[in-house]
């Protein structure tokens, strides 16, 4: 007694190139690619410093400056106009 069979015999390497497990195929390797560019971003945004405005630094520094007696009002008020400009 025969059985045909629905299904068509597949090559031997046809099979074992699908059924290794070694091949991922280019879906699987741009979703590899895609969550790789997502950690990098995430701990770039993680470990970058924030910045800040230079002259603000300044403007604190003379702040500090004049608080601590170290300059005159006056030298403040030159000094702040000079980094205004």
């Amino acid at each position: 007694m025969l059985v045909s069979c629905p299904v068509r015999p597949t090559d031997v390497h046809e099979e074992t190139a699908m059924m290794n497990g070694w091949t991922m195929g280019l879906e699987g390797w741009l979703w590899m690619g895609a969550w790789a560019l997502v950690v990098v971003a995430m701990v770039w945004l993680l470990v970058r410093e924030p910045r800040r405005p230079q002259q603000d630094d300044a403007r604190a520094t003379l702040r500090a400056r004049l608080a601590r007696g170290e300059i005159t009002p006056d030298e403040f008020e030159r000094a702040r106009r000079l980094l205004e400009s």
